[in-house]
């Protein structure tokens, strides 16, 4: 099994490569869905895999938290189009970050809180800024449009055994990451993990639309890393926003100070 780290997983890289910078800045001083139910087989994983959104569904939200904190955003299929909002917090300043990836073109806003004007010191747009791929440096590049499914929900039940269904749509079952250890790596950046092992329990709930709505992962204390859980949750579907690409009016070219911040 080989799976996409996600989206949200290069969200978050990003996301904390610009805190670490701002935090020096600081110190330096500055297909339908009925028929997928009909053709499904009895069998509880399959129905549960058959509820993950494909590029047949309508724009929806989503969801995912673990121990490191909240990504939220909206998936629009019809245009390969998703936004990405994070929030973070540092003893000094609160970071706003919001992506628009509409197929391989991406955008950024940014938003500082804090008692200093970071935003001006840094010498960055209020507005909205779409980005060049080829000027962020590291292993992972911009996140872009990678499909339906943010959390990797399909990866983590494709991997899950003893699956079962339960009264309103409830689903229970377990993950082996010791023996599925592509799901560690598929999961990386997304759910914090850290040295877990044996057998972490699986939860997840189908509305009566046959969407899947969430998806919960409760992952246990190892050495200094509490006990926490990662949760997945799709929902609104076809009363989301659709994604488009912005007009030259609405975005401008990202400067320099906006690769620095992402680079850190």
């Amino acid at each position: 099994m080989t799976q996409r780290t996600g989206t949200t997983a290069t969200t978050r890289r990003l996301v904390a490569a610009a805190v670490a910078l701002l935090a020096a800045t600081l110190v330096a001083g500055c297909d339908d869905k009925s028929d997928r139910e009909a053709a499904a087989p009895p069998d509880p994983k399959q129905e549960l895999l058959a509820a993950v959104p494909t590029e047949q569904d309508l724009a929806f939200r989503f969801t995912t938290s673990d121990a490191s904190g909240d990504v939220s955003g909206v998936v629009d299929p019809a245009n390969r189009g998703m936004d990405i909002d994070t929030v973070t917090k540092d003893k000094d300043f609160t970071l706003e970050m919001s992506f628009r990836m509409v197929e391989s073109r991406t955008w950024m806003k940014v938003n500082f809180k804090g008692a200093q004007d970071i935003q001006k010191l840094m010498k960055l747009p209020t507005k909205w800024m779409e980005l060049d791929p080829t000027k962020i440096e590291g292993p992972d590049s911009l996140p872009t449009y990678e499909g339906t499914d943010p959390g990797n929900a399909e990866a983590i039940i494709r991997a899950a055994t003893e699956v079962q269904a339960g009264e309103g749509g409830t689903y229970t079952g377990l993950i082996d990451l010791a023996a599925e250890p592509e799901l560690v790596d598929a999961l990386e950046g997304i759910a914090t993990l850290g040295d877990a092992a044996g057998q972490i329990p699986l939860t997840a709930i189908v509305d009566p639309d046959g969407n899947l709505s969430s998806l919960t992962l409760e992952i246990p204390a190892a050495g200094k890393q509490k006990a926490s859980e990662y949760v997945v949750e799709y929902f609104d579907f076809g009363n989301a926003p659709e994604i488009v690409a912005f007009t030259e009016e609405a975005a401008q070219t990202a400067p320099t100070a906006a690769y620095d911040l992402l680079n850190g």
